[in-house]
This record gives structure tokens, sequence and C-alpha cells, in this order.
């Protein structure tokens, strides 16, 4: 068996990866970087889908219903969200943090907010 990261042939173990402390500490700090890239880039594209949501709500409080080409125009991406919840209905609200949405076959979007219940 070789090393992951130089090839070298590792002694000891069957179940090594790594020769020595050096390659496993390399690997290990590198897949830190690329997860912290990929991270930061999904959570920019939930914030900023998160704030679209926010601006087409404004002071409603529960609940608004738009057209899905203003969504598109403001490049809100439909494939990035929190969680989902199905309804028993069977229809599907895709959550962005305290925001959901449920597309209907109209074309159109109802954007709702979720509020924290309020503690006593």
């Amino acid at each position: 068996m070789t090393c992951k990261i130089c090839s070298t042939i590792i002694v000891g173990r069957k179940d090594k990866i790594f020769c020595s402390v050096k390659c496993k500490n390399y690997y290990h700090v590198n897949l830190r970087k690329v997860t912290a890239i990929a991270v930061k880039e999904i959570d920019t594209i939930l914030h900023r889908n998160r704030s679209i949501l926010l601006e087409l709500m404004g002071k409603r409080k529960a609940e608004h219903l738009v057209e899905r080409v203003v969504l598109e125009k403001k490049n809100f991406k439909f494939k990035y969200h929190t969680h989902l919840q199905i309804n028993s209905k069977g229809k599907t609200y895709y959550y962005v943090y305290d925001f959901a949405w449920m597309e209907f076959s109209t074309d159109k979007i109802l954007i709702v907010r979720k509020f924290k219940k309020k503690s006593r």
C-alpha cells in the first residue's frame, strides 16, 4: 500500500493511509480549506436568497404571492435551500432559514415567513 499524499510505500498497520504525520496533516489541512471554500460559496447564495425573500415580503406578516419571474429577475437560486417540509396535501415548502416558498403550477410562488414562538 502507498501513501495517499506522496506515494511512499507504507510500513506498519494494514489500515494506514499515510506514511507520516506530515502527510496526514497536509491532507487534513487541505481538506478543511476546500471544504471552507465550498461552504462559503453556498452560504453566500443562501444569504442572498434569504435577502431576496425578505425584500419581497416587506412588512407583510405571514405570506405573499409573487410571480416566479420576479424571483428569477432577482437571480434567486431555487435549488439552494436549508431544508424542506411536505404538507398534508403533498405540497413542498422549501426553506431558507426562517423563510419558505412553495411553487404552484401556475408559475406563482407563495412566500411565507416562519416566526419563532414567543416564550413566556
